[in-house]
């Protein structure tokens, strides 16, 4: 049996055919344009492949309260185009199989709790720092929704002492994602955060927001791990120093045996590599297949 996937995020969609047990033997890249031309794109890859089934996780805000009128739709992105177009409909035009339908950071928390590095815990947070920022949770063994979903990358942080930058969300400007998303980085520092040595001071930044805001995420919903992805995370050398930030922002104030150690297999890069949100768009099939 055959499922498909879709991993739709700011810059492209990356689209896959699997197996139910988490295996790729097809995919394809898509440049992010409007909506009208990147889902038709998407369409015409999965035209003819016999997949019994569809996982989209992709880019939000998103509605995905399946009793809402507007669920399957993106909400208020900052990507142009895209606000309020009911991305569901559209697929639905050409697919008439069940699609499971949620944001790409839940897919991939997803993908990591069947598969990867989160595999047989009830607990788990998945981060991506990249163009965007963005938090998926499983608690108990179930995704988390509310009235929509969680926007953990829009959390209000404290400023570091050495930052002036204004921030780069359209919304909120320093909150998160204005202060440690991709092009925030590329914007404060005029280069693009692959081209910066390890030595840079972006880095020092970098890893006091994410440590800080990891910090409030274990306070809040205490996950047996944490798995941090995305392009800025290519950056091995930000492990370490994220996990000496939550160190610090904790100050000793949560006490289990794992906050005494390195926390190197606490916090953790994924161990689905780039396939993590691909893999959980899988497992959505899978579950839409089954209800």
């Amino acid at each position: 049996m055959l499922l498909g996937a879709i991993e739709g995020g700011g810059t492209k969609f990356v689209c896959g055919i699997g197996t139910s047990d988490g295996q790729i033997v097809e995919r394809v890249s898509i440049p992010t344009t409007t909506p009208e031309a990147t889902l038709d794109e998407a369409m015409s890859f999965f035209s003819n492949k016999g997949i019994a089934a569809l996982g989209i996780g992709t880019f939000g805000p998103i509605d995905v309260n399946p009793q809402s009128p507007a669920y399957g739709s993106v909400t208020s992105t900052p990507k142009p185009h895209w606000s309020g177009y009911r991305m569901l409909d559209h697929v639905k035009r050409f697919l008439d199989i069940p699609v499971g339908f949620d944001t790409d950071v839940n897919a991939a928390a997803l993908g990591e709790s069947v598969w990867g590095a989160a595999k047989g815990l009830r607990n788990c947070l998945y981060m991506t720092v990249g163009t965007g920022i963005g938090v998926g949770a499983i608690v108990e063994g179930n995704l988390v929704h509310g009235l929509l979903h969680p926007e953990m990358g829009h959390i209000v942080v404290k400023r570091h002492l050495l930052d002036s930058y204004a921030g780069n969300c359209p919304f909120h400007g320093d909150c998160l994602e204005g202060m440690a998303s991709g092009p925030a980085v590329e914007k404060r520092w005029e280069r693009k955060a692959n081209e910066l040595e390890a030595s840079h001071t972006a880095w020092e930044l970098e890893s006091y927001y994410i440590g800080q805001a990891l910090a409030n995420y274990i306070l809040t919903l205490s996950p047996e791990i944490i798995i941090l992805g995305g392009g800025i995370m290519n950056q091995a050398h930000l492990f370490p120093r994220i996990r000496e930030q939550v160190k610090s922002h904790l100050n000793r104030y949560v006490q289990h045996p794992v906050f005494s150690t390195d926390l190197e297999t606490y916090i953790v890069p994924p161990a689905l590599a780039g396939n993590a949100g691909l893999c959980g768009a899988l497992a959505l099939a899978k579950e839409a297949l089954i209800r």
